[in-house]
């Protein structure tokens, strides 16, 4: 016999071991116990318990109890996977301010001194929809983006602000978009604002449910099946959103074209719809109600009970009247029915009581001095 024959058989005497088999009845245990495991999991994630909610499903709007169309799916499938992709934070991250504005700006001098020293954390963009505006700052010269026409009430309002903000999100810096127009304001110090609306994961979409005449009485069933009258809100036009609720409303289709068709003045049965005041409260309370503060960070005074808000010449122009309406921190909705009510909540910010307002409306031009003059009172904190 060969020496390696030798070693080969030595070798296997010496490691040679009783070889183990598997009992049948432990190898159904196994399997029981793995199917167990595995109804529990699905029965978990089906039925949570009331305090826990799946994280999966934090993020999908409620499911009707009809069939989905094409478009309400494809729309869906969009929505969930912008909510769901992480945001890329920048380490320069800017706030885009907005002016829908019909030409010149009047406040231009005192916007400069509000961003005066914070270079490099603000973008500014200018949608000036009826004339060239003439620039007397110089941060606002060469920030106007292609513009057209705007009429007051029409579809025309949601174009200027989508092309706004399709304009705001290629700079990949800009990480919070607000909507301002030419009689606004701002009540605060940039520091101020900049931390309240970087500081958050809220986007500050008034939204509300009134049933009177200016509200859902401007409904039209020619919105179904995808958006139903229970669904329908409104809220003011001056919005601040944060990247992804900004990438949701310019890549929106469905619910755009629902408004542009069904939401405009002269309808049927004598109504008029402003798609300003519903196309964004309905879609955010719909698709992400969670997301929402469901008040605006603009001020604007109803109480006149007037179609246009109260404006402020330059004898209204007090320390007082700046410093009352900064420290407002109740946010208020009235219904439009002969009942009136009136809803009242805190302006809570991460969960604490925080004043609502940032930036105010309608202030006439005839005011700049006496509002730059106050500016460094009224906006100390």
């Amino acid at each position: 016999m060969k020496l390696h024959q030798v070693w080969q058989l030595g070798d296997m005497k010496a490691v040679s071991l009783p070889r183990l088999r598997t009992s049948p009845k432990r190898h159904a245990w196994i399997l029981v116990i793995a199917a167990f495991v595995a109804i529990v999991l699905v029965w978990a994630y089906l039925y949570p318990p009331p305090r826990y909610t799946s994280p999966i499903r934090d993020w999908l709007p409620a499911e009707p109890a009809r069939e989905l169309t094409d478009e309400e799916r494809a729309s869906r499938v969009v929505f969930r996977q912008i909510l769901t992709t992480p945001t890329v934070r920048s380490k320069r991250s800017k706030i885009a301010f907005m002016f829908l504005t019909p030409g010149t700006l009047p406040f231009e001098r005192l916007w400069e001194k509000f961003f005066e020293g914070h270079e490099g954390r603000y973008t500014i963009y200018v949608h000036a929809s009826r004339e060239k505006p003439e620039h007397v700052s110089p941060i606002f010269v060469g920030r106007d983006i292609h513009s057209e026409k705007v009429t007051w009430g029409t579809i025309s309002m949601v174009d200027a602000e989508r092309r706004l903000l399709a304009n705001a999100l290629q700079d990949i810096d800009n990480q919070h978009f607000v909507l301002l127009s030419d009689s606004c304001v701002p009540l605060h110090n940039f520091d101020y604002v900049y931390d309240y609306l970087m500081g958050t994961n809220l986007s500050f979409i008034d939204c509300f449910y009134d049933p009177g005449p200016h509200g859902n009485f401007r409904y039209s069933q020619n919105m179904l099946p995808e958006v139903t009258e229970a669904d329908f809100r409104k809220g003011s036009q001056w919005f601040s959103v944060k990247r992804q609720h900004a990438l949701m409303i310019i890549a929106d289709s469905l619910y755009y074209t629902k408004f542009k068709l069904h939401c405009r003045p002269g309808m049927e049965d004598g109504r008029n719809c402003y798609a300003d005041e519903h196309y964004l409260p309905t879609v955010f309370h719909m698709m992400d109600p969670d997301g929402i503060a469901n008040w605006s960070v603009t001020h604007v005074d109803w109480s006149e009970g007037k179609w246009h808000p109260k404006a402020y010449r330059a004898n209204d122009i007090t320390l007082e009247l700046l410093k009352n309406i900064t420290s407002i921190d109740m946010s208020y909705h009235v219904t439009s029915d002969s009942k009136k009510v009136v809803t009242e909540n805190p302006c809570l910010w991460n969960g604490a009581k925080r004043p609502c307002y940032l930036f105010a409306r309608k202030f006439y031009p005839e005011s700049i001095n006496n509002l730059m003059t106050l500016f460094s009172n009224y906006t100390h904190i």
